[in-house]
């Protein structure tokens, strides 16, 4: 692990998902997705990848966070970074001015997940693992020794971790074994975009069943009446005992939220996910316990900003399922210390996927939290969206709707260089094209 980082490059990366309105909701109607894309250089020759997702303005205020960081990356050998973790993360997270923009949020945060997240699969790459492996092979203190347990000791010491790890030994290759037999269970948001026709809808569910779906999603929150209509006509296409869960992406006032929610209680969600500000932990708690006696859970975490907030939902019980995202917390690093405050407070994690990459990213951590920290399935699922997989080197597979375990060494976000140059904004192909329009 000698290699020393030489160079990082940073491109701004869109696809125009807004023209078929792939991917709106409630709050966000025309998202073209997009990625803050690095690629890191080293003194071998190998290159490795990382990403993080946005929604197409913007991202050049993410690529320049981005710049601002490269400094205290490059120049450093894996060796130095990996030895010590936890330091680099602070050094990225901690820097005396840098941090003042965030701390551990926002623009800042996103820069940081995709240096990291290309860090990790320079690691991965290394040693010939998908990453996945990389920690599921790793000892318990290698594990922890990469977590930053500042400011959520009051919840979770190192101890702790290391404890969880150890004891989720038991069983771990049998359950490892099972990963990849059959993969990991997913569900799909991709039928049921806002901005989708009916006769949309009823031809992406009826594809769906057939390929053996069996979990679904609604994006609901923009006309009461609409989503009742909606909703029930997902529930009438996907039958009783199927799955159906509803996001309404921060619609709502807390009132308001429970209000709505309890109206489409009739259509047996499992969940509504982001029913409010994805800052009102508090908020968050009153829906939950108001939404309790219908039996639907609370969902949220693509917007969580750290570690400290997630600590707090848990706490406050404001979460049934906890909804980690690979590009909003500080990569694998901090979501491992959320996986394990989860587990410990007895809370499913069913990851956030609903973006360009995020699926491939994704699906390595929440294996790595069945085979070594939770051992459980129960309640457990991790989104998939069917959209611009074909971007990427080794995009994530779906089989009998489950995701198949990941086999190339990395973390799966090396995008195609012909897909890159194409969407690059402003100057690629598919760009100069619209604009011209």
């Amino acid at each position: 692990m000698l290699q020393k980082i030489t160079h990082l490059t940073v491109r701004d990366v869109r696809f125009p998902t807004s023209l078929e309105q792939h991917g709106s909701d409630a709050m966000h109607m025309d998202p073209d997705y997009s990625a803050a894309y690095v690629v890191l250089d080293t003194d071998s020759g190998l290159k490795s990848f990382g990403l993080t997702f946005t929604l197409g303005k913007g991202t050049e205020i993410v690529v320049r966070a981005v710049q601002a960081l490269a400094g205290l990356v490059v120049g450093k050998s894996l060796h130095d970074i990996v030895s010590n973790f936890r330091g680099f993360y602070r050094l990225l997270t901690s820097d005396g001015q840098m941090r003042w923009l965030g701390p551990e949020k926002g623009v800042i945060h996103l820069a940081t997940a995709a240096i990291l997240n290309a860090v990790w699969d320079l690691w991965a790459r290394v040693e010939g693992k998908p990453l996945w492996k990389l920690l599921v092979d790793m000892d318990p203190k290698q594990i922890v020794s990469c977590i930053d347990f500042r400011y959520i000791t009051d919840v979770l010491t190192e101890e702790e971790a290391l404890g969880i790890l150890v004891n989720a030994k038991e069983g771990k290759q049998q359950r490892e074994d099972l990963m990849m037999n059959q993969g990991y269970p997913a569900y799909t948001t991709s039928c049921a975009w806002l901005g989708y026709s009916d006769q949309q809808l009823k031809q992406l569910c009826t594809d769906a069943l057939q390929h053996g779906w069996t979990r679904f999603k609604v994006k609901v929150g923009a006309d009461l009446e609409d989503d009742i209509r909606r909703c029930r006509l997902i529930r009438q296409m996907i039958g009783p005992s199927n799955t159906l869960m509803i996001d309404a992406n921060q619609r709502w006032d807390v009132a308001e939220a429970i209000s709505w929610v309890t109206r489409l209680a009739e259509v047996k969600p499992l969940w509504i996910e982001e029913p409010t500000s994805p800052d009102d932990i508090l908020g968050h708690a009153a829906i939950s316990k108001a939404l309790a006696p219908l039996g639907i859970g609370v969902a949220s975490g693509e917007q969580c900003h750290n570690r400290v907030m997630f600590k707090q939902f848990l706490q406050a019980s404001a979460l049934q399922f906890v909804q980690i995202d690979s590009c909003r917390l500080g990569s694998v690093n901090e979501n491992l210390a959320v996986l394990l405050m989860a587990h410990k407070f007895k809370v499913p994690v069913c990851p956030h996927a609903g973006g360009v990459g995020l699926c491939e990213l994704v699906q390595h951590l929440i294996l790595f939290d069945y085979i070594c920290v939770s051992a459980d399935l129960s309640g457990r699922m991790c989104e998939y969206v069917d959209h611009l997989h074909e971007h990427f080197t080794s995009p994530a597979v779906i089989q009998n709707a489950h995701y198949l375990t990941p086999k190339d060494p990395g973390y799966s976000c090396e995008m195609l260089e012909s897909s890159v140059k194409r969407h690059e904004y402003p100057e690629g192909d598919v760009w100069k094209l619209q604009i011209n329009k």
